[in-house]
């Protein structure tokens, strides 16, 4: 028997979401076949099996969080029972003591070998018991006081112990860090049943009770015209990198006026060639293209700054960022070394990233190492914005929708195809001048694109 550990499929990721299962027990596996969809703080993620052999259980459902390291599958590969290595905690294993509560073990240090075996939770004691021995190691920082013995005329007992408090975390089986997570929501874990190992209630178990008031009590505020939904995975690391960037970085926002009307009519044509037959052609190409001529007359532009080393790293390459909206959030992958395609292998690879992000295929590593980012805000029907900058870039172009608008062409009044460019840099690399110049560059390629030829 194999147990098989979630890994770090990122860069020092510490958990993820199970979201789908590609197998159930009885099924039989093979090395390298994809058994399970898990999302972490970046990208949704298919993980493949390392053994062969025949599912015997799955240890996580879907919508779980698991820690990285945690066994979430068991396959029965013919070797024996999994073996459990000296000094790992067995979680759903609890010694056999004459108490009605469960005996915790320190962090770090497992139950003796041959003195646990599995039972059935029990009920949590009345409030009022006689004098309890303290166990070997508890979970509280410091031992309680002991709880007198009841009293037949004593006065009826007052409300439960708030979530966290002392009283409460010797009647409830929950980890430090659901115990954290319900203090941080107000829920009552007294109030909850849990659905983990023994009974123990599990970070699903709080979050359901904040999302369904009527499941138990909780201390959440929470009536029928308002939702609460868990800030995790893709949605939390974005969050927190756009906070880090527009906290860090000072933001320089401009904008340009474009008529693209002779990038629409090049797309059009591009459409019409063999090339191109079986890629998607579309305003934003000719804009990527732009930016990566554009980027190669002002390399400052494609740079980064260094805080550690008090440095600015000028990119000679070009992984070119698109930001796409997902139903779990904002997602930036980027096309490695862009500046070296050839137009038709650009629209190629856009259409591919563009594919797989929808999906939800995007994998951790398509979203690191960009250096100069797009944003088309114009496909929600947004004329221009304000972007901010994705964490160790230097600047990014949010392409605005295309719209029919009256433009003085030869002093005559005409209707043309008219967008905004809106260009956020970091003022600590890029100043005024280098700001306008590379966005005023970008504007004059999407009026002629013959400029594209001229430039790059």
């Amino acid at each position: 028997m194999k147990e098989f550990k979630l890994p770090d499929v990122g860069e020092g990721l510490l958990e993820a979401e199970i979201v789908r299962w590609h197998v159930k027990p009885g099924d039989p596996v093979k090395v390298n076949q994809i058994i399970v969809e898990i999302e972490t703080a970046k990208a949704i993620v298919e993980l493949p099996s390392p053994y062969e052999g025949v599912i015997a259980a799955l240890l996580a459902e879907e919508g779980q969080t698991v820690d990285v390291g945690k066994p979430i599958i068991t396959v029965d590969d013919g070797s024996g029972p999994p073996e459990t290595p000296a000094g790992t905690p067995a979680e759903d294993m609890v010694p056999t003591i004459p108490k009605p509560e469960r005996q915790p073990v320190l962090v770090g240090y497992g139950v003796k070998p041959g003195t646990a075996k599995r039972r059935p939770r029990k009920s949590a004691a009345p409030a009022a018991t006689a004098p309890v021995p303290a166990p070997a190691a508890v979970e509280a920082p410091a031992p309680a006081a002991p709880v007198r013995q009841a009293e037949p005329a004593a006065a009826p007992a007052g409300p439960a112990a708030p979530a966290g408090s002392g009283a409460a975390r010797g009647a409830v089986l929950a980890k430090p860090p659901v115990r954290k997570l319900a203090k941080d929501l107000g829920v009552d874990l007294g109030t909850l049943t849990g659905t983990g190992p023994n009974g123990s209630i599990t970070r699903e178990d709080v979050h359901a009770a904040v999302a369904a008031p009527g499941r138990g009590a909780t201390a959440v505020a929470q009536g029928p015209d308002e939702e609460r939904i868990p800030i995790k995975g893709v949605r939390r690391a974005t969050a927190q990198a756009m906070v880090s960037s527009a906290f860090t970085a000072p933001h320089v926002t401009e904008f340009l006026q474009v008529d693209v009307t002779g990038t629409m009519e090049a797309v059009r044509r591009l459409r019409l060639l063999d090339d191109f037959a079986e890629v998607k052609v579309s305003p934003l190409l000719l804009v990527a293209k732009a930016m990566l001529v554009a980027a190669r007359r002002y390399p400052m532009v494609n740079s980064s700054w260094d805080e550690a080393n008090q440095e600015i790293v000028v990119k000679h390459r070009v992984n070119l960022g698109i930001a796409a909206a997902t139903p779990r959030g904002l997602i930036v992958p980027n096309v490695k070394d862009a500046h070296a395609l050839s137009l038709p292998d650009l629209a190629r690879a856009l259409g591919a990233l563009v594919e797989t992000a929808r999906a939800g295929r995007t994998q951790p590593a398509d979203m690191s190492g960009g250096t100069i980012t797009i944003t088309n805000v114009g496909v929600f029907g947004v004329d221009a914005g304000t972007p901010i900058l994705n964490p160790g870039e230097s600047a990014i172009l949010a392409f605005g929708q295309i719209r029919d608008l009256p433009w003085v062409v030869d002093g005559q009044i005409v209707p043309r195809k008219v967008c905004t460019l809106a260009l956020s840099f970091d003022h600590r690399i890029v100043d005024g001048e280098l700001g306008s110049l590379f966005l005023r560059d970008v504007g004059a390629m999407l009026e002629d694109p013959l400029r594209m030829l001229a430039w790059g």
